[in-house]
């Protein structure tokens, strides 16, 4: 009994032992920069108090409640606190509070000493916020507009926001509009929440912090030919499709439970998501609900190619072929001889890289199942010259002569790795200024045989 667990405990150590080390990525930095509102009109009676002194207590109790959270820094820009209105001034904003770590007590005293008098300057407001988020290698860059009116000095915030989201500064932002109902004017710019009370504006701030600090889980189904998510191991890469920028590289992997595999994702960015088959494919626009499992799928079923040549030589060492989807010129894949790869579904066309070339069309491959392609073994052509000179190979096929190769001018003996069949060569010695001095020769190549080809003796 003690020696079977004594062995056991061998057994789990080994086992142990043979497992990779994990390196966990560090999380990165999510940055939340807070745009107040600090235009005249905030000073409007709103429930208990003024719109701008609810705003800032209620902001201001949020922060003491994610003050101490890790990896997360925050910053806020008030517009309309400057200068007093009328007259208009469009230029009123600035950064009061940059972003650093635990900096929330700054932020909640500067609130206290602010006070409404300006106008509203939105767009001018989210443009200069670009300079507010300093360069960072690996950061979530959040805004959070509070505003109780629209645009006042004829900018455009819905062109500046798509700038900031292409531009990779900053995510898609959120916008609380106080009091009235904005969802026309705002929804081009964020994710709009609408507060037409102080409740409301309590639980939109909440979930507005939830969705910008929380990930969310989601997960890819490879599906194969009958709708079935069995395919798996294809790389997957997920990209900002409004930055361009690339965020995620998963392997696609099956859990112990023989399901695909659960990733956790950024909530705020739409995705395109690249799944590396031959050929690839793409599912162009995802856009995750925060706090809710998301579950999307792509069709790739998927069979194999094999290559292999007959015979125990080693002539198929790096000998390859350029795999093309069937009716198209482009290159998909160059695969080498002795490997089996993945493909989709469908019919190919190969060319093999031999001297002649192999050309083979409606090559099938089929859910799940090997397609072998084999070709003969090669035999060997030795050419000697007795000569440097100009030679060239042909392929005699049906009286019909085809070039497949040009002889090296300056070898004396060269030797070529050639398919079956029959090839004449023509040759002239370098020194030699006539045609009349070019000789030709036929010979029959024949696989796993060597053919010496004696030019000028």
């Amino acid at each position: 009994m003690v020696l079977f667990a004594l062995l056991l405990l061998i057994a789990s150590g080994v086992t142990a032992q043979n497992q990779p080390t994990v390196v966990k990525k560090a999380p990165p930095v999510t940055r939340i920069l807070f745009i107040f509102d600090a235009s005249q009109s905030m000073l409007g009676r709103w429930q208990s108090d003024t719109k701008f002194n609810i705003a800032k207590r209620i902001v201001s109790a949020m922060l003491d409640s994610i003050a101490n959270l890790k990896n997360t820094e925050f910053a806020l820009r008030v517009y309309g606190h400057q200068y007093q209105y009328p007259p208009q001034v469009c230029t009123d904003t600035r950064l009061e509070v940059p972003f650093a770590p635990g900096n929330a007590g700054k932020i909640k005293s500067r609130l206290r000493t602010i006070n409404a008098r300006g106008t509203t300057p939105i767009a001018f407001s989210l443009e200069q916020s670009a300079k507010d988020f300093t360069p960072c290698a690996d950061c979530r860059n959040i805004i959070i507009l509070i505003t109780d009116g629209l645009e006042e000095c004829g900018g455009d915030p819905c062109a500046v926001s798509r700038m900031l989201q292409k531009q990779g500064i900053a995510l898609k932002p959120f916008i609380i509009g106080i009091g009235h109902d904005f969802n026309l004017a705002f929804n081009c710019v964020g994710t709009y929440f609408d507060a037409t009370n102080e409740k409301d504006f309590q639980k939109a701030l909440n979930v507005v912090i939830s969705q910008a600090l929380n990930s969310t889980t989601m997960q890819v189904n490879l599906l194969d030919e009958s709708g079935n998510p069995t395919e798996t191991d294809a790389g997957m890469t997920f990209t900002d499709l409004y930055s361009g920028k690339v965020k995620y590289n998963f392997i696609h992997t099956m859990n112990n439970r023989g399901l695909p595999d659960t990733l956790v994702v950024d909530p705020l960015i739409t995705y395109r998501i690249d799944i590396h088959t031959l050929p690839p494919v793409s599912i162009d626009t995802l856009r995750i609900t925060p706090g809710k499992h998301t579950v999307v799928a792509a069709d790739v079923p998927q069979g194999f190619l094999q290559l292999k040549m007959a015979g125990t030589s080693n002539a198929s060492k790096g000998l390859q072929t350029i795999v093309r989807k069937k009716g198209s010129s482009q290159t998909l894949n160059v695969q080498n001889f002795g490997e089996t790869e993945k493909y989709i579904i469908g019919k190919y066309e190969l060319e093999v890289l031999s001297l002649p070339r192999i050309m083979l069309k409606d090559v099938d491959v089929s859910q799940s199942h090997t397609t072998t392609i084999e070709i003969p073994e090669p035999g060997i052509a030795v050419f000697r010259k007795s000569f440097n000179g100009y030679g060239t190979l042909l392929l005699s096929d049906k009286n019909k002569l085809t070039r497949i190769y040009e002889l090296n001018e300056t070898l004396t003996v060269e030797t070529l790795y050639l398919q079956p069949g029959s090839y004449r060569v023509v040759f002239r010695p370098k020194s030699s200024r006539s045609t009349l001095y070019s000789v030709e020769q036929s010979f029959l190549i024949e696989s796993g045989k060597t053919t010496d080809i004696q030019l000028y003796k």
